[in-house]
């Protein structure tokens, strides 16, 4: 027969398809060989790999003169033991600080980059935009065990490029989701313990490239903990569905993720005096609770012209529900609905040394905001919404002539904000838009293979969040609107960002170093007090500047270790800036802006002992910084530094990871702010160890 497969063949090729996990199709109207067979799939699964990387391709510019860095999946996981996403990333990148209002790693959880807070950080997944459009952050707490299904996470530092969503100021984080067709049929049980009554399971798979080009991918997760802090507890959980059909120049995918989580609510911070005595205190009490849930569902479609040209599109629809119980002259309870509706979509072309990215994205958005009273919880004390509306493009061309690349970037980006009161407010609705324009240039040089040079310039504005234009208020009525203002009393931001660096890659070494200086106009800083609630109030101020030194360093060139770490000198200063915390305002000159150490540093080693078990250790360490843009030294968070260590061994299919934290049972802290003359904290978790059991299916 000649190598033809028989009905008998067929059978016997299909039992040993399932025998060693791979699915392959055998068409009745053109019977392959076994071989012939599966090279078709594994060649299908690299085209489709491909494929799939085109939905990212438009906000990810891996040869962009930027500074950046990609996380790969084994990356993830060499941090990952069920933390957030802001807690993943700690260490892993140059310039970026997190904690956890808990004193754990589950919770409400946040991000710095280059000092400056999460509502300024471009933050997609697949391409979609997660910021929320109101308060322009994204609460990574709503989406437990997000980690656990990530293929790779890209964090640019600075402008960077061209996103969608909110603007890029501090920087973007691109979270690229599993990879399906080009996966292994493969699934993966995990089972973990640890301190402070932490528990977490989770269950996933990966069918591979299936017969009929269809390949599908998912995972459920349930964590619990107790937090450190008193009443600090989280339960949460979280599911996540992709599946899609891979042709040969076609895809059509689709995501679904949704997550809950329930905790007592700790968003506090604690005095020292108060922390030396007890650092497990939680100021707010055992009713304050909070519980949320999210959800995203998006369809793409991705398809290849031709040999040099792409198009990927997206629609997505990204919703939460949600309330927390706030104590204040009594117990009210505030809740948040929000629903947004959008499309982003790219057109790439390819030609030799000529590359172009055109990408659009428009959502709309909308946000109920209302409160009850205790016990009353049938009539609301108010009911408002407010809608925004997005609409941005941008262009991308690189150039390559000879050892030079040339980049050049440009966006256009239009938002509208409009406000419907309450109908007993006794007040108009308002409104008031923004529009800008962000360019930005740079150019590579490759000096040698392994050594090339870059150099950028990029600017960013990025307008005031709801809160900024409310004054910290949820409601608007006849006794606070008089107050409060117009909507323009917080203007637009802008930076202007000057990037320089060099790479160096080899089989040995990877070195990435770079200087940065930021110019910032209309900087929106916290003014040293906050809002009835316990947010930080914002103002802007005329000018201020972060500049700095990062380094980037990972070496191979010792058998069986792996070295790395990165580092961060800075200086940051805000050029005039006035407290108006106080009865009587004071302004400061030439001060320190909040929460921006100078110093950064963070080293990892690894080691094979065996080809079966790992061992690492890594330590972090992060100077002095400022809890008030003032300087004033009475006002600091501490100096701190943490040491962690890891084991793992691996078992046939099965992993275990024992990791241990805070091994020097540091006393410091993670974060804080000054509010009425006196520091608050936010204690970082004592020596704590968790274990994780990990088993292939």
């Amino acid at each position: 027969m000649n190598g033809v497969a028989t009905p008998s063949r067929c059978r016997r090729v299909t039992t040993f398809a399932f025998a060693t996990s791979i699915l392959i199709t055998l068409a009745a109207t053109a019977p392959l060989t076994a071989q012939n067979t599966k090279r078709d799939t594994t060649s299908r699964a690299d085209s489709a790999r491909k494929l799939e990387r085109v939905m990212i391709s438009a906000v990810r510019e891996p040869d962009a003169p930027i500074s950046q860095k990609t996380l790969s999946r084994s990356d993830i996981q060499q941090h990952y033991f069920g933390q957030d996403i802001p807690l993943v990333l700690q260490g892993a990148t140059p310039s970026l600080t997190s904690y956890a209002e808990t004193g754990n790693y589950w919770g409400y959880s946040y991000i710095r980059l280059r000092g400056i807070d999460q509502s300024r950080i471009n933050i997609t997944l697949d391409g979609i935009p997660l910021n929320d459009p109101e308060d322009q952050v994204l609460y990574f707490a709503d989406f437990p065990d997000l980690a656990n299904s990530l293929q790779s996470i890209q964090v640019q530092r600075g402008v960077g490029t061209s996103s969608n969503g909110t603007a890029s100021y501090a920087g973007s984080i691109n979270m690229e989701t599993m990879s399906l067709a080009a996966a292994p049929r493969s699934g993966t049980l995990q089972a973990e313990a640890g301190s402070f009554g932490s528990l977490r399971a989770s269950a996933n798979y990966n069918t591979g490239l299936l017969p009929h080009h269809l390949a599908f991918y998912g995972r459920v997760s349930q964590l619990k903990t107790d937090g450190y802090r008193y009443h600090s507890g989280v339960n949460g959980a979280s599911g996540f569905l992709s599946g899609g059909y891979f042709g040969d120049r076609d895809i059509l995918k689709f995501t679904v993720t949704a997550g809950y989580m329930r905790d007592t609510m700790a968003y506090l911070a604690v005095p020292k005096a108060d922390l030396d005595t007890n650092r497990r205190i939680n100021p707010l009490s055992p009713q304050e609770r909070d519980g949320f849930g999210e959800r995203l569902a998006a369809l793409s479609y991705t398809h290849l012209v031709n040999s040099n040209s792409s198009f990927t599109g997206t629609l997505y629809r990204l919703a939460a529900t949600g309330d927390y119980d706030v104590l204040l002259d009594s117990l009210e309870t505030l809740h948040l609905d929000f629903v947004s509706y959008g499309f982003t979509g790219a057109w790439s072309y390819h030609l030799s040394g000529f590359k172009l990215d055109v990408g659009a994205n428009g959502d709309s958005y909308a946000r109920d905001h209302y409160a009850f009273m205790h016990p009353d919880l049938s009539n609301p004390l108010y009911f408002n919404t407010s809608y925004k509306h997005d609409l941005a493009g941008f262009a991308k061309v690189g150039y390559t002539l000879g050892r030079a690349t040339l980049f050049g970037d440009l966006q256009a980006r239009h938002a509208q904000f409009r406000y419907r009161p309450d109908v007993h407010a006794d007040i108009p609705g308002s409104s008031i838009s923004w529009s800008f324009l962000n360019p930005k240039v740079g150019a590579t040089y490759q000096l040698t293979r392994p050594l090339s040079v870059y150099a950028s310039y990029g600017k960013n504005s990025r307008e005031p969040t709801r809160t900024d234009m409310f004054a910290g208020f949820d409601n608007l009525d006849t006794s606070s609107v008089g107050f409060v203002g117009s909507l323009s009393r917080v203007k637009p931001e802008t930076v202007h960002d000057v990037e320089i660096g060099t790479n160096y890659r080899s089989a040995t070494l990877d070195v990435q170093a770079n200087l940065y200086s930021m110019d910032f106009r209309n900087e929106i800083a916290p003014i040293g007090a906050l809002s009835y609630i316990g947010s930080p109030l914002n103002k802007n101020v005329a000018s201020s500047y972060r500049r700095g030194i990062e380094t980037d360093v990972t070496y191979r060139g010792i058998p069986r270790w792996i070295l790395s770490g990165n580092a961060t000198e800075s200086v940051n200063r805000i050029r005039e800036y006035t407290d108006s915390s106080g009865n009587v305002p004071v302004t400061y000159h030439n001060v320190e802006p909040l929460l921006t150490p100078r110093f950064l540093s963070f080293a990892r080693a690894q080691f094979a002992l065996t080809p079966s078990i790992d061992l690492a250790v890594q330590g972090r360490y992060q100077s002095v910084s400022f809890l008030a843009n003032t300087s004033d030294r009475r006002y600091v968070l501490p100096e701190s530094a943490d040491l962690d260590a890891s084991i793992g061994w691996r078992i046939g299919q099965a992993e275990l990871l024992v990791r241990g934290n805070n091994l020097t049972n540091s006393k410091k802290y993670g974060s804080g702010y000054a509010s009425d003359g006196v520091s608050y904290y936010f204690v970082l978790p004592p020596r704590n160890v968790f274990v994780t059991l990990k088993v292939g299916i």
